[in-house]
């Protein structure tokens, strides 16, 4: 099983011009809003067409633009989640699952009835769409995209418009459904957690062109850019000026830090993720920031502590720094309160060295 896709299409105020490859795995397109994710999947499901390029899927030409090839979207076999569901509100559950479906009367009943089963819908199957929770919808969505066995399954933001605890549930669901699938899926999203744990590769998009793609896992550690690392959720980034292989200036925090690996000629910033930073001890002589604690957001179960980071001479940096911690490690802050000065650590493994995009 495979997916490829090289395709450009010209939009309202960027030309989302993405090329990449799937086998056989479950794939993510990050990006923020109108990075062209969702655009990318309709020209795959055939209901917007690019203005160029190729999409095969499985050795079957879906579209080619030199060719004059663009199948519609019923020959394509392509099951595409959308954010709505899009279930037909005058149909049953066991009817919008039926949708599309072909074979006899009594073999459309048969997958029907193991699709109900496989999704937990016993006991709705003659109710409509407006009479299912947001969640019994999407269950019957996704039974719906199974019985009609697609080739590849897009999955468009799936849980953005669930709560946090049905989201996760959710999330496990569709997990199963996932694994017990044989072919490629897509599932485009803005939300780092799910990429990591959903996606083997993912594709970072930023204004309709792929800033970084390859195994997310890596992604994750060693992100290439900026824009790959926020995305990924790293909160700290500064632009970044070389002093040696071995030693960065970070410009914004006015401080020199000490990196890991050898620094390229052409890194433009660093980044430090919120979490990797600790309080300095006698021992921790190198990456030290000295900060002055600003404030404070509470979340349920960690701190996030607004830092801003103090130059040589006495005076406060403009870009300020984001310390995370748990509630176990606020002991860790000791008798210092907001408007108190702290020294921070970093280990130098944990510093990205990043380029623009």
């Amino acid at each position: 099983m495979s997916l490829s896709v090289d395709i450009r299409k010209k939009l309202e105020g960027f030309t989302l011009d993405i090329a990449f490859r799937t086998e056989n795995r479950v794939t993510g397109l990050l990006g923020a809003s109108g990075s062209g994710k969702s655009m990318t999947l309709k020209c795959i499901a055939g209901i917007e067409q690019p203005d160029e390029g190729r999409i095969i899927l499985n050795e079957r030409v879906l579209y080619d633009s030199e060719k004059g090839i663009n199948l519609t979207p019923q020959k394509r076999r392509v099951g595409y989640l959308f954010q709505n569901y899009a279930l037909f509100p005058n149909m049953t559950v066991e009817t919008n699952i039926a949708a599309g479906l072909s074979g006899s009367k009594k073999e459309m009943e048969e997958t029907v009835r193991e699709m109900v089963l496989r999704f937990h819908l016993e006991g709705l199957e003659k109710r409509y769409p407006g009479e299912l929770s947001g969640g019994q919808q999407q269950r019957v969505a996704l039974a719906r995209i199974l019985a009609y066995k697609p080739d590849v399954i897009m999955l468009d933001e799936p849980f953005s418009a669930l709560d946090t605890w049905l989201r996760e549930q959710l999330q496990m669901e569709v997990r199963r459904t996932i694994e017990g699938y044989s072919g490629d899926v897509l599932l485009v999203t803005h939300s780092r957690d799910e990429l990591y744990r959903f996606c083997e590769k993912c594709v970072v998009l930023k204004e309709g062109h792929a800033a970084a793609s390859g195994d997310t896992k890596e992604i994750f550690r060693r992100p290439a850019n900026v824009t790959a690392a926020r995305l990924t959720g790293c909160k700290n980034i500064s632009r970044a000026r070389r002093i040696d292989s071995r030693h960065v200036l970070a410009l914004d925090w006015g401080v020199p830090l000490s990196v890991s690996e050898d620094a390229a000629e052409d890194i433009t910033h660093v980044g430090i993720r919120a979490h990797e930073f600790y309080p300095a001890g006698e021992k921790d002589t190198v990456n030290r920031i000295t900060c002055r604690w600003e404030q404070t957001m509470k979340d349920p179960f960690e701190w996030n502590l607004q830092m801003r980071p103090l130059m040589e001479d006495g005076t406060a940096a403009r870009k300020f720094i984001w310390w995370k911690l748990d509630y176990k490690s606020v002991g860790l802050l000791e008798e210092k309160s907001e408007g108190d000065n702290l020294t921070l650590a970093v280990p130098s493994a944990e510093i990205l060295l990043l380029k623009e995009n």
